[in-house]
């Protein structure tokens, strides 16, 4: 279950932020993951509960927004949505790194990612303040 370490990189990284500036509380984390990472939202937000209690971070809300994979073909030049395994046993459908035009092996150009986007909290003179980023959770 690497979403436990994935929660605690983002723990990590927001309790960081919260230091600095000061922050009484925080009400949310804005979460961008890619298709390929491979996480799963419902268990990231499982962990990242878990292991905030007694933080700054008590009972804020991870909100999560998926960011679709793309990928480039070296090959035929294709760009675009991967081709995807569906008889995975998985709940959805996989990318792959094949490509959907010729079937040649794709380099990712996007949805690899897990990045924090923005943070809502509130500081110590009871101002709300947002933090808009692109930091790696990894």
């Amino acid at each position: 279950m690497h979403e436990l370490s994935i929660a605690s990189a983002i723990v990590e990284s927001v309790l960081e932020f919260v230091s600095v500036r000061r922050v009484k509380r925080v009400f949310a984390v804005k979460l961008a993951i890619g298709e390929f990472s491979h996480l799963e939202a419902e268990q990231l937000r499982f962990c990242y509960m878990a292991i905030t209690d007694q933080t700054p971070l008590q009972d804020s809300v991870l909100e999560i927004e998926t960011v679709e994979a793309v990928v480039r073909c070296g090959k035929c030049s294709y760009r675009g949505r991967p081709k995807y395994w569906n008889d995975a046993l998985s709940a959805g459908a996989i990318p792959t790194l094949q490509c959907p035009n010729c079937g040649a092996g794709v380099e990712i150009v996007e949805g690899n990612d897990c990045a924090i986007k923005s943070i809502r909290c509130a500081t110590e003179n009871n101002e709300q303040e947002s933090l808009k980023s692109k930091t790696d959770c990894r």
